[in-house]
């Protein structure tokens, strides 16, 4: 068994053999030839076509974020134009408001001119009709008084008497 310990550590794969390598390189070949015909070109098929679908998805993302920036700048721009458009109807409202206030402003201040001129006027023409009947009562007075004057004896006594009555008369036309 000794002799037959040393065959086997002769005939190992420490220890190569030209007919075994032959035939080692033949099979592999013929693997090799066989995988190509059956195995690579599926496989290579399979690749090709999952490196078109990640190259088409990598297309269509560059194309989405091409339409999302170009929304994003014309949203922007919608944005600032609806900004601008709100100031300049603010700017207007005001303006409108100013301008109103002013012309209510005007025209109140007018009308309150004409309510104070008017309530002149009224007031003046009541002073003139107060004034001119006065002037007609001291004139019918003057004469009622110059009248019994004239005709009663002109003594102070009497005269005193015409006088008190001339007011009692005056008294109570007033009333």
């Amino acid at each position: 068994m000794l002799t037959s310990g040393v065959i086997l550590l002769a005939g190992s794969l420490l220890s190569p053999e030209p007919g075994l390598i032959f035939w080692t390189a033949v099979t592999f070949v013929i693997v090799l030839l066989i995988l190509k015909k059956v195995a690579w070109g599926p496989i290579l098929t399979a690749l090709e076509e999952r490196e078109k679908g990640i190259q088409s998805s990598i297309d269509r993302a560059y194309h989405a974020k091409d339409e999302a920036e170009a929304a994003l700048r014309k949203n922007s721009e919608l944005l600032a134009k609806a900004d601008a458009e709100s100031d300049k109807i603010i700017r207007e409202g005001k303006d409108f408001a100013d301008k109103l206030r002013g012309d209510i402003t005007e025209k109140a201040q007018a009308e309150a001119q004409k309510m104070i001129s008017m309530a002149k006027d009224e007031i003046e023409q009541e002073k003139r009709r107060a004034l001119n009947e006065l002037r007609t009562e001291v004139a019918d007075l003057a004469v009622k008084g110059a009248e019994k004057i004239i005709r009663g004896s002109l003594d102070a006594d009497l005269q005193k008497k015409i006088v008190d009555s001339m007011i009692q008369d005056f008294s109570t036309k007033r009333n």
